[in-house]
């Protein structure tokens, strides 16, 4: 107990130490929480000018608070919507969805394709790239108070999109590699779409009920009440093949429709902003960089095209959105992360261990998911200078 104590305690001050710096230099936090995870965790390098740096264990309860981190990230996303303004964006959604699809999974079956895999594994590699981190997103939209501006709708129009095709996706892919077949896909999706149909549900009429639960004078109670439900939610939707992160989103969409958004952004962010620091530390914990000299030209090739159909898909959900330019440009900044869903996938290859799918895989993912945590936050955090260069260079609008 005391010595997993000790490795709770320098992961957080270590993200504490790495926060500090990246304000120091300009940086966004994002990736610094990442590359101090990879130099505290088990995998090289062990040791930085003869000391000795891995200090930090993969375990549960790393895991469980990073977990908690994707969560709580996507209920405060959730509360910047309402089941009205889904219903009311629907088609929107629908159609940047769909371009978002057709655009960066069509990228990672050709790179798959390519490089001469197999169609299952093409797939894995495909769901990899295509799919943007809603935890990565969500938290770069806060830092750079995004949240608030245009360009936010169509970005959390695609990642609804995204994290709910996940149910799907997972299904049919876990149906083709465990022999389930259809009805076992048929099965596993229809209990994802009853589960989410009953939060949205909850969502529609519970306003009142909601309103009821989380009135207390007690901050304390307050966050206990909004803790406790959001992880009880996430962990039933979890155990039913369903993605707590999306789980999260809906029941965050219903407090937004009560008197209590204001207290819960104020009293509970603390706590969300420690898991998510948590959760960008697992991240570098998992990545072991020795392995990716082995995957560099897919790497490499895989990074550049799936930047490049983010940013065009991105740029042309703007559009759907009636933003000008500049604002367009940076939705498909904004999309460009990857994360949480691609190391999901990871573990589901792995455990079938055949072929690519036990070696390539999950070496490229975790250093995909590096590179393009990093790749993402510094777009994002250079935003205004890129927009420029690029209006500049097409003398398209400059307003903002």
């Amino acid at each position: 107990m005391a010595e997993l104590l000790l490795e709770v305690g320098i992961a957080v001050l270590g993200v504490a130490l790495a926060g500090m710096l990246a304000g120091r230099i300009g940086l966004s936090v994002i990736p610094a929480y990442i590359l101090v995870g990879v130099l505290l965790g088990p995998n090289e390098p062990t040791a930085l000018l003869g000391v000795p740096v891995a200090l930090v264990n993969e375990g549960e309860v790393i895991d469980v608070l990073a977990e908690l981190g994707v969560v709580f990230l996507l209920f405060f996303l959730g509360l910047e919507f309402s089941v009205d303004q889904l219903l009311r964006d629907r088609r929107k959604i629908s159609a940047v969805g769909a371009l978002d699809f057709v655009v960066n999974f069509g990228i990672g079956a050709v790179i798959g394709l390519a490089f001469g895999w197999t169609l299952v594994e093409t797939l894995f590699l495909a769901g990899i790239v295509y799919i943007s981190s809603s935890a990565v997103v969500t938290k770069s939209l806060i830092e750079t108070g995004w949240i608030a501006n245009a360009e936010s709708s169509p970005i959390l129009g695609t990642l609804v999109f995204e994290d709910i095709l996940i149910a799907v996706y997972l299904a049919l892919l876990a149906a083709i590699t465990g022999g389930g077949g259809l009805r076992s896909a048929a099965t596993s999706v229809g209990v994802a779409f009853l589960f989410l149909g009953g939060l949205s549900v909850a969502a529609w009429y519970g306003a009142g009920w909601f309103e009821r639960f989380f009135a207390t004078g007690s901050d304390e109670q307050f966050v206990l009440r909004v803790v406790g439900l959001t992880t009880v939610v996430a962990g039933a939707a979890l155990a039913l093949g369903v993605s707590e992160a999306v789980a999260a989103f809906f029941l965050g969409t219903g407090l937004s429709q009560t008197t209590h958004v204001e207290r819960i952004e104020h009293i509970v962010a603390p706590a969300r902003d420690l898991f998510a620091a948590v959760f960008f530390f697992a991240i570098g914990l998992s990545t072991d960089v020795t392995l990716l000299a082995g995957v560099a030209g897919l790497l490499a090739v895989a990074v550049v095209a799936t930047t490049a159909g983010k940013l065009f898909s991105g740029t042309l959900s703007g559009r759907v959105y009636g933003l000008n330019q500049r604002r367009s440009l940076r939705v498909g900044l904004g999309l460009v992360p990857r994360g949480e869903f691609s190391l999901v996938l990871v573990a589901l290859a792995a455990s079938i261990g055949t072929g690519r799918l036990g070696s390539v895989i999950p070496a490229f993912a975790v250093g995909y998911v590096l590179v393009m945590s990093v790749v993402g936050s510094v777009l994002v955090d250079r935003a205004d200078g890129i927009t420029d260069a690029v209006l500049s260079v097409t003398g398209g609008d400059r307003a903002s």
